[in-house]
């Protein structure tokens, strides 16, 4: 089973509503919350709020790594063969698009190059995103259209596999066939009512202690994590920490990327036809466990 969906719409508490009816387990499908130590910035779950339910691929990554959704891919896959060896039911939850169709779809994903990527690097470097970006559009539209503009590292990623294999990145997805059976199920929320929740949700962590959370990483490496340094939130905590802005402006900074943010999740799910989509204000669990059981 996935639950997937948007930021802020309640795919944390559904899945685990549904496990603890439906004997599961849960797996983590956000790219972030795979970061040991960013917990506050993450809505990571406390082992009091996963209400019993084992909680799997949290915490394991230290945020110096850069992510990798090949590595993610067969992390998952293991722990989701683990869970099914218990007869238990994997429960994929989280909003970050590729990952969870790198577990449940048949992607595979191209090796990687380490002169191309380091040329590519040093020009992102010296030319900045937007041009790496005008330069995907050109080649590959759809990827440019998917991937933010000030996203150096995924901009990157695509220019490289293209040169690699000659062929769009875009072509790297394949149709909608997922691997497993599963039950794919999505939340969504009125855009007027999920904005007001996202504005309550950093307002909460920035309430919570996200500056010293902040804090708290920079030795461990999180300014040099190339991820990490740019997830929601810590970039923005990021410049506050460095005096190169206020706390009210970081925070208001915050809420605007995350609904942007939102607004590329909604994109992302949109079309995929295996989704079946329930409102995040009303869904009922009971019911909900009721269908799939049949």
């Amino acid at each position: 089973m996935a639950v997937v969906g948007p930021t802020g719409v309640g795919k944390s508490a559904l899945g685990i509503a549904l496990a603890q009816r439906l004997g599961g387990e849960i797996v983590n499908g956000d790219s972030m919350q795979l970061y040991r130590g960013m917990d506050i910035g993450t809505a990571k779950l406390s082992t009091e709020e996963q209400g019993g339910v084992a909680h799997h691929l949290l915490d394991v990554w230290e945020v110096s790594r850069t992510a990798s959704v090949a590595d993610y891919q067969e992390l998952a896959r293991s722990a989701i063969a683990a869970i099914q060896s218990r007869r238990a039911l994997p429960v994929l939850v989280g909003g970050s698009g590729l990952y969870l169709r790198a577990v449940l779809d048949d992607l595979h994903f191209p090796g990687t190059d380490p002169s191309v990527r380091a040329r590519l690097e040093d020009e992102l470097d010296r030319l900045g995103p937007a041009l790496l970006h005008d330069r995907l559009r050109a080649v590959d539209p759809p990827s440019a259209a998917r991937i933010q503009r000030q996203n150096g590292r995924r901009i990157v990623r695509a220019l490289e596999v293209i040169e690699l294999t000659g062929r769009p990145y875009s072509a790297t997805l394949p149709s909608y066939e997922s691997v497993y059976d599963v039950d794919h199920l999505g939340l969504r929320m009125d855009v007027d009512v999920l904005d007001a929740r996202l504005e309550e949700r950093v307002s909460r962590m920035w309430a919570s202690g996200l500056v010293a959370e902040v804090h708290a990483l920079l030795p461990l490496g999180l300014r040099q994590g190339v991820t990490a340094s740019r997830a929601l939130g810590y970039a923005q905590a990021l410049s506050y920490v460095d005096g190169l802005t206020t706390a009210e402006v970081a925070q208001a900074d915050t809420a605007r990327a995350t609904r942007r943010f939102v607004r590329r999740q909604r994109s992302w799910f949109r079309p995929d036809p295996r989704i079946r989509w329930y409102d995040g204000e009303s869904v009922d669990p009971d019911a909900l466990a009721r269908t799939i059981e049949r």
